[in-house]
């Protein structure tokens, strides 16, 4: 049979052990915070305590105070829910003196600190070894009476401290009257201390992965973007608009969005998916992502028709000097102007065609049939090249590509960059993905799907493609139409975009709900005024865009 004493000691052990499962489930810092120190109160019924968190503040190691409670006097500072810390609040106590960088031992915290060791004081009225003038004048404004203290440093797994924690007053459970703390007191402190620096040291741990994941990210996405600075402002932008549309999804109360409710880690998997949704691109041939005109390669072939067309210039020239010199030499100065004439003529016609097929070398949203069939016209025209040999004035290739009906890309170079997507998916499925992750390679993945099931590059329709992938679909697709930085077009006026996406809707390639959310939260018009040129953003009724259901 337990005594009280074993029995009050048993149940404080149990309480002691509810506390560790509690700390390890806590994700947020602040929380946590206040959890610890709550926990160390209610545990030793003290009436009061501090905790610190030991940081690197201009140069120095110093204590910084982080919470602050007291129910006595009703204080409850920092953490998560407390009020914040007065203006001029000390919150720094530094371990080393600034003049001499002798160690600051005449302070409790910085003492049990510097001595790794925990410290309790009986009274501090009576107490000779610390100052605790600090805390007499804090007593003489509130009308407190602070008395017994317990501090306990907090050590990490490595037995480095990463904090302390204080507790003020004891206070007997029986008659409220404060006390001493005693050795029982000091080892369940100290083995709280314990989990509460694991707990810290844990979510500090899991918080520098992060950091370090998301910047192997931002390493892949700047090789991208050394490659080309096309696709790495591409990379950039699409995560930060793929969170503005989670966001304004998250809050919206119309439509199925009504049950989009993501927690935190359910947005951080998304935007993990939205920095590394073209990371597929690392592969693609820089001629293929950069290709500007539809003539080029690893440089632009505009050059050498341009240079052709001056040779057949050169040829009618020679021709026409021949035939006037024939004229001549025969007494017939009567046709010279004629042939002069239809030099004049062949000059003119030269320089129209060359003017055509320069303008079909730009990539524009639509190239007709017949524009087509005048490229062909044109590529038969026959001249003699370098080699002597008399051919085709335009190869099968350059016909090939300046009759590309949309864009600079032609068939193959469109199933090159398609293949990126693929190949995205490829490399993130070889990753081991946390539980929490899992879901990275599926939404980053499908990006260039549609709902009707005509995207690639797995023919997703709407039954197969979720809505975090559509939302990533909807900010790619936004954020390729209003860049500025793209080498085959310019960004796009705001209206114009809009009703692109609109139409693309009423086309059922983009999620409606998605779209009527991005436009009746303005998502459109915060991003634009933060990453869109001014003169993009022109006068837009709302009302008047397709596809929108205000």
């Amino acid at each position: 049979m337990h005594s009280p004493h074993s029995s009050d000691l048993l149940q404080r052990l149990e309480h002691l052990n509810r506390i560790g499962i509690a700390l390890s489930k806590e994700r947020d810092t602040l929380k946590l915070l206040d959890t610890i120190l709550i926990a160390a109160k209610r545990l030793l019924n003290a009436d009061g305590g501090t905790l610190y968190r030991l940081v690197e503040e201009q140069g120095s190691q110093q204590l910084r105070f982080d919470v602050i409670y007291n129910d006595s006097l009703q204080i409850h500072m920092g953490g998560a829910i407390g009020t914040d810390f007065p203006k001029d609040f000390p919150r720094f106590i530094p371990l080393h003196n600034d003049s001499s960088g002798q160690p600051n031992t005449g302070m409790v915290v910085t003492y049990a600190v510097l001595n790794n060791t925990t410290v309790v004081v009986d009274d501090a009225y009576e107490e000779q070894n610390f100052d605790f003038s600090g805390t007499h004048r804090f007593d003489q404004r509130t009308g407190y009476r602070s008395r017994s203290f317990l501090t306990v440093p907090m050590k990490n797994h490595e037995e480095q401290i990463i904090g302390v924690f204080q507790l003020i007053n004891a206070l007997d459970p029986e008659t409220g009257q404060v006390r001493t703390f005693s050795l029982a007191d000091r080892q369940l402190a100290e083995s709280l201390a314990s989990q509460a620096a694991i707990a810290l040291t844990n979510q500090q741990l899991i918080k520098q992965l992060e950091s370090l994941f998301k910047a192997l990210i931002k390493l892949i996405n700047t090789a991208i973007d050394h490659k080309s600075p096309y696709t790495g402002g591409h990379c950039e932008r699409v995560p930060i608009l793929t969170m503005m549309i989670a966001e304004a999804a998250r809050r919206s109360e119309q439509g199925r969005l009504k049950n989009f409710r993501p927690t935190r880690e359910e947005l951080y998997e998304l935007e993990i998916a939205g920095l590394l949704h073209d990371c597929g691109k690392i592969t693609t041939p820089v001629h293929v992502v950069d290709k500007a005109t539809k003539l080029e390669t690893l440089f632009d072939r505009i050059h050498l028709v341009d240079t052709r067309f001056e040779v057949l210039k050169r040829d009618a020239e020679i021709e026409c000097l021949k035939k006037k010199l024939a004229a001549m030499e025969c007494g017939d100065l009567a046709i010279i102007p004629m042939l002069e004439q239809q030099f004049r003529d062949r000059l003119a016609e030269l320089d129209e065609e060359r003017a055509y097929v320069r303008h079909s070398n730009i990539g524009g949203e639509f190239m007709d049939a017949a524009a087509q069939e005048q490229i062909r016209r044109i590529a038969v025209r026959r001249w003699v090249g370098p080699d002597g040999q008399e051919g085709n004035f335009l190869s099968e290739d350059e016909v090939h590509n300046l009759c590309i009906a949309k864009g600079t890309l032609n068939p193959e170079e469109r199933t090159i960059i398609e293949e990126h997507v693929a190949l995205t998916m490829k490399m993130l499925n070889q990753l081991p993905w946390p539980k929490n992750l899992h879901n990275v390679p599926e939404y980053a993945g499908s990006h260039h799907e549609k709902l009707d099931g005509r995207g690639y590059h797995r023919g997703l329709d709407e039954s197969a493609l979720s809505l975090p992938a559509r939302i990533i679909c909807l900010a790619d697709v936004f954020e390729a139409l209003t860049a500025r930085d793209r080498p085959y077009k310019p960004g796009k006026m705001m209206s114009e975009v809009l009703t692109i996406l609109g139409r693309m809707v009423q086309n059922h390639e983009i999620d409606p709900d998605l779209f009527d959310v991005f436009i009746r939260e303005g998502v459109w018009l915060d991003y634009a005024r933060q990453h869109v040129q001014p003169e993009q953003i022109d006068f837009i009724d709302v009302n008047q865009i397709p596809g929108y259901i205000s």
